[in-house]
Parts: structure tokens; sequence; C-alpha cells
């Protein structure tokens, strides 16, 4: 029986199958915050989660944001963010920084500070703790939708680095090695190459082409020619994410 799901609802699954019980996470507002919790519900009940907030390992009831106390329910414990960005960062304990962004660019590059309208350039909440984050964590995960405008050859302005403008190493300009960005958009997943340093794709989601993915891409994006399916979500991660994680619809709508 086929299953009915929104885009966000598949991103977020496809994302929490990403994650297991030996990840330290690194959450963002939003999805990422879905699908981590996702995970913890299912196949990865010993992910743990942080907040740049402090919070550390925490048991979540449906909540929104990062303030929300119902958020931190019974979590390991709460220290602030000079604890979660200045100690764990540091440290290197964090396996998976996980973002939302404005852009992306064919590095992973991240922007999430400002955009150039018809009416001047606008701008956003800007890094927050990303630029941290995406600077020290092992790997770096992004949902966010996918349209030539923010999946794009080059990002107005560098938030949160990925490989490095032109492909640079991150290490030449004095960062920690990368395992790389995965991006996971409402039209496929995209993953830096471990030498070229450029997103490729390595699944689309039911229901698109590889023509429609190219159109909504910013520059010549790599697509394997058997490029595999995405998964779609089961019922019970639907359910799950519904009535447990987002009953609301604050994000999976």
């Amino acid at each position: 029986m086929s299953l009915t799901y929104t885009t966000n609802e598949l991103m977020a699954v496809t994302a929490s199958r990403r994650l297991t019980s030996n990840h330290t996470v690194f959450v963002g507002v939003g999805l990422p915050q879905i699908a981590s919790r996702l995970a913890m519900a299912t196949h990865a009940p010993g992910v743990k989660i942080m907040m740049e907030l402090g919070v550390y390992k925490p048991e979540p009831m449906p909540g929104v944001g990062l303030a929300d106390p119902r958020l931190w329910y019974r979590c390991e414990y709460f220290t602030g963010s000079i604890g979660t960005l200045g100690e764990m960062m540091q440290k290197g304990l964090v396996d998976i920084g996980f973002l939302g962004t404005l852009e992306v660019d064919r590095y992973g590059n991240l922007n999430s500070t400002q955009a150039t309208t018809e009416v001047g350039t606008r701008h956003f909440t800007g890094s927050g703790g990303a630029g941290d984050i995406a600077s020290l964590a092992q790997n770096v995960f992004v949902i966010m939708k996918h349209e030539k405008r923010k999946i794009t050859e080059k990002v107005e302005f560098i938030t949160s680095v990925g490989r490095y403008k032109g492909g640079a190493s991150r290490v030449e300009k004095g960062l920690r090695p990368t395992g790389g960005v995965t991006v996971f958009s409402n039209l496929c997943v995209m993953e830096t190459h471990a030498e070229s340093g450029e997103l490729e794709v390595r699944s689309i989601h039911p229901g698109v082409t590889a023509e429609t993915v190219r159109e909504n891409t910013g520059f010549d994006i790599f697509i394997p020619k058997d490029c595999p399916v995405t998964d779609e979500p089961t019922e019970e991660e639907l359910l799950l994410l519904r009535e447990k994680i987002d009953p609301e619809k604050m994000y999976i709508r």
C-alpha cells in the first residue's frame, strides 16, 4: 500500500536513517530536531542530542525551537553555550552538526546570513552557533528546500564553511578536516565527494526525475546513471512524526 507523506516528512525520515546510536549530534532548529528525535524513537535509541543552549542528551517532548523546556525533558545535564560550543565542540566530540540554511554551494559552504533581493539585501539570523558547528563537527548534515537560487554555484555569504571556497582544503585554511557535507533536500540526497569536495547526488526521491534535479540546481551537478531512488517512509515512522514528535505539524507539514 502506497503511503501519502509530505516532502518535509520524507526529508526528516531520510536524514534520521543516517543516524546511529553511536552518534553525538548537534541539532539546529526545526527539521534537524525532528529527524534526530525520530532516530531516537526508532533504530537509534542511543543517539546523543546536543542543543546550542546547553542541553545534552534529552528525551524531548513535543515542543518548538531551542528554548522550549519541553525539549530539555530528562536531559542528562544542562550546561550552556560555552559547555556545548566551547568545550564539546572544541574537543571534537560531535560526530554530526545538523543544520538548516538559506543557501548551499557546490562545495558545501552554507549561507544563513543574507540574501540580495530586488528591493535590496535582506539579513537573516546569521550564524548563531552554525559557524562553530560546521567548523568543528566531524560531519555536517543539512536539510533545505531544493531551488536553483538555494543550491548554487557560490553562496552570497559563507556563514558556515563546507569544503571552503574554490574547493580548497579546510586544512589549508587552518580548520579541521571533515568527513563531508550531506544535503537532504525535497528532491534528492547530495553529498560532497571525498576528493573533489563537490556535491553529488546520492539518491533521488520517489516521483522526481534527474532532469528536475538538474533544472533546480544552480550548477552542473553529477548524477550517477543508475542513481538509486530514496526509500519511502514507513507507516511506523509517519505515525511517530504525526502523533508523538510533531503533532502540531510545526515542521512536518
